[in-house]
């Protein structure tokens, strides 16, 4: 009976060598991946390869080069209000006063007049004037020769009073969501943003997406704001869309704490991750080989030499940084971090020991109490 129990027991500890409890995979565990599989590249973190991140430039997906519109703001459209003044020298139809000279005059201020769905507007005199796609001066124009004839030398004064078809909706993280009208001034993304109260998010967090049309754009906030090409000029109908996405990074394995956290404004360094996170386990981490997975942009993994093909999130490249020798901080304290990134740390050989000792002194001290209740029970 006991000899069965005890043969049990072993089975069991050597079944539970391959499965051992742990946070992760071993630091083995991933260079085998790299080499048997392909499915990353491993880069040795050292100064060098720093050096080569830092050169590429930091992390700028996407643009909104592509959006910008040469497409006139200023033009009237259908719904637009405009402000006519008619000014007719002789007085003979709005009626006015007579000259120190002798010489009739009126000047006939009309309410605002709607442009209506077939891009006119009534003036009276003149009947409907067609003003749709004419700037206001154009559109004093068109007035003016509906006029001649009926008026000895009519003079016409147009203005804007609500402008509603050049404008733009932004939508999302941004103070006072709504229609931002565009004008020949302010008809860029900052422009309009800055119309409806601004982002409500820090920019660090926030796509700006632009569509129009079938076509769509997008770029973080922070690209608009620090280079000069993203803030393009917009047109009429287009949709703005400010969405929060916040950067975050992941950490796992043998550290004192595995989180996901938020990353703050600015710089974010490795030395930073890791302080937020605790720092390594002294008693499990393996401080030889502190991982960072990330998928990187290809202009970065050919600079650092990466032959890996890419996928459609960039190349799946894993960065090992030594932090037992003392040069390990001062690369970790250059070496930023991207969202998404995620830190790990994986067990040392000797915790891996340690947690098997520990569970074949648990299996020994079972077989030891059944032999002994196995004794008892014979005697």
């Amino acid at each position: 009976m006991t000899r069965s129990l005890l043969s049990l027991l072993i089975v069991s500890i050597l079944a539970g060598c391959s499965t051992l409890p742990r946070d992760g995979p071993s630091n083995s565990a991933v260079v085998r991946g790299s080499v048997e599989n392909a499915d990353y590249a491993i880069v040795d973190l050292d100064y060098a390869a720093a050096e080569r991140i830092k050169a590429v430039g930091g992390e700028r997906t996407g643009s909104l080069a592509g959006a910008a519109s040469q497409a006139p703001v200023d033009v009237i459209g259908e719904g637009d209000q405009l402000a006519v003044a008619i000014f007719e020298p002789s007085g003979s139809l709005f009626g006015g006063g007579v000259s120190e000279s002798g010489v009739r005059s009126g000047n006939q201020n009309l309410p605002p007049v709607t442009v209506d769905r077939s891009g006119s507007v009534t003036v009276p005199f003149a009947g409907s004037v067609r003003v749709a796609g004419m700037t206001t001066t154009e559109a004093q124009a068109a007035i003016r020769r509906a006029l001649t004839g009926r008026i000895g030398n009519p003079q016409v004064n147009v203005t804007m009073a609500t402008n509603v078809s050049n404008a733009v909706t932004v939508l999302g993280e941004v103070r006072t969501p709504g229609r931002a009208p565009l004008s020949t001034n302010a008809d860029t993304i900052l422009d309009v943003i800055a119309a409806r109260g601004g982002a409500s998010r820090p920019s660090q967090d926030v796509e700006v997406q632009i569509r129009r049309g079938d076509q769509f754009f997008a770029a973080p906030l922070t690209a608009v704001t620090s280079h000069f090409e993203e803030n393009v000029r917009l047109q009429s109908g287009d949709q703005i869309n400010l969405v929060y996405q916040p950067r975050r990074f992941s950490s796992f394995g043998a550290l004192s704490a595995v989180t996901q956290q938020d990353m703050p404004a600015g710089e974010f360094t490795l030395a930073d991750a890791l302080s937020r996170s605790g720092g390594l386990n002294d008693a499990a981490a393996n401080a030889r080989s502190v991982l960072i997975f990330r998928f990187e942009r290809p202009e970065v993994a050919r600079a650092l030499g990466v032959t890996q093909a890419p996928t459609p999130q960039g190349v799946p490249i894993v960065y090992r940084l030594n932090l037992e020798e003392g040069v390990g901080f001062f690369i970790a304290s250059s070496f930023l971090v991207e969202p998404r990134d995620i830190i790990y740390a994986p067990r040392a050989l000797s915790a891996e020991v340690g947690k098997f000792f520990g569970l074949v002194q648990q299996v020994t001290r079972v077989a030891y109490d059944v032999t002994v209740a196995s004794t008892l029970n014979t005697n």
